[in-house]
């Protein structure tokens, strides 16, 4: 079974009385950190369980140490995925808005505790439900405790000082999901640097996506990708992005596209900068 798999609107609707499935409501915005709960209040997919990226997807932000998102405690995140009634084979369904950046998170994390099967991207997401014409629900989802059992692949991760010492050879592969001009670092709305890690492409994550926000045909995504490798091994690709959440979204695209499973940097950028003898790059 793929890796990454995408999942329709209309085939979840058809699919919501399914006994092994479990949704996860993943909305969310930096700009508003209770946005996603809120929303989830007014209305979400019938027995969708809420996963905020804060409480749930990430760990405790340690100032001058970590980035903005680091990664949950692994065993935290497995009694949270049992408490959500997630099982070692349970098909998950995850949503946010419709970019997809959040649900991806979510997605790497699963793949990184060891469940890389029966897990879906909710296409378009709750925009491309609503276009639908798919209703919402705002009753609670049922309680049942799974027994999921994953643990934690350090292999899919790299950290700052394992990258520093990379960046100058010749098989690195180095992508950075934010748009352009933070890439460039003509602007920077969140983090106190601007700029890129030396080395670094631009590939920004929403370029993986088609004009009504859902992903491109994997053909499509593999010639963008096979682009930024040229003749690089794939084995030796690195993802990061501003904290460690939209890297996950290219992450994806490049398993839907059939690459195997990159690496990701997960303090990214905002972790990145927290010492100051890490060079930073600007421009293209």
């Amino acid at each position: 079974m793929p890796l990454a798999q995408l999942i329709t609107a209309q085939q979840l609707a058809d699919r919501l009385e399914a006994p092994a499935l479990v949704i996860l409501d993943c909305r969310f915005a930096l700009e508003d950190v209770d946005y996603g709960q809120r929303s989830y209040a007014e209305g979400h997919i019938a027995g969708a369980h809420f996963a905020d990226l804060e409480r749930d997807l990430s760990g405790p932000v340690i100032k001058g140490v970590t980035g903005r998102h680091p990664l949950p405690d692994p065993q935290r995140l497995v009694e949270k995925l049992r408490a959500w009634g997630i099982d070692n084979d349970s098909d998950v369904v995850l949503y946010d808005d419709g970019p997809g950046a959040f649900a991806a998170r979510a997605w790497w994390l699963l793949a990184w505790l060891g469940k890389r099967s029966g897990v879906f991207i909710l296409d378009g997401g709750l925009k491309a439900w609503h276009a639908a014409g798919l209703p919402l629900s705002l009753d609670p989802p049922s309680k049942r405790e799974g027994s999921f059992s994953g643990a934690p692949d350090e292999s899919l991760l790299i950290s700052a000082e394992q990258l520093g010492e990379r960046l100058n050879q010749p098989g690195l592969t180095l992508i950075d999901a934010r748009g352009l001009p933070r890439f460039r670092g003509e602007v920077e709305p969140i983090d106190p640097v601007a700029g890129h890690i030396p080395g670094a492409q631009c590939a920004a994550f929403t370029d993986n996506l088609d004009a009504d926000g859902r992903f491109l045909e994997p053909e499509l995504l593999k010639k963008r990708f096979a682009q930024k490798l040229g003749k690089r091994s794939p084995d030796q690709l690195v993802a990061y992005c501003g904290s460690g959440v939209t890297a996950c979204h290219n992450l994806f695209a490049l398993a839907l596209a059939g690459y195997p499973l990159g690496t990701l940097y997960a303090g990214s950028w905002s972790e990145w900068i927290t010492d100051p003898q890490r060079q930073v790059a600007t421009g293209d």
